[in-house]
């Protein structure tokens, strides 16, 4: 499970980590501490990225390379351009459902 320094480290990969809702960033690590299930997980960490801009700056790579994280830690295979794909789409059509975000990203590992 990915801890709010974690999240902010990846985020400074890519940009300053400067966090501005951190309210929604609080709550979905409430909510994340309560789920046993990695997949969920990642699921709502990237909605909440996406579509709150928990960060300035970076978001969308930010989401990338927590799906990525999670994936890998978990022994998924994927491909990167199809995570990056994911992303967009999730950003363009306003995803907020986690469970549409999970098959999203599900048809992306194979």
């Amino acid at each position: 499970m990915l801890t709010r320094k974690d999240i902010l480290s990846i985020n400074q990969q890519f940009s300053t980590g400067t966090i501005i809702n951190e309210s929604s960033l609080d709550f979905v690590l409430k909510q994340t501490y309560r789920s046993h299930h990695w997949y969920k997980t990642m699921c709502l960490l990237a909605r909440t990225i996406l579509l709150d801009h928990v960060f300035e700056d970076g978001n969308k790579r930010t989401a990338a390379a927590i799906i990525m994280t999670y994936l890998e830690t978990n022994g998924q295979e994927y491909n990167p351009d199809a995570i990056a794909r994911v992303v967009l789409q999730i950003t363009k059509q306003n995803i907020t459902s986690t469970n549409i975000i999970g098959r999203i990203i599900h048809h992306a590992t194979k």
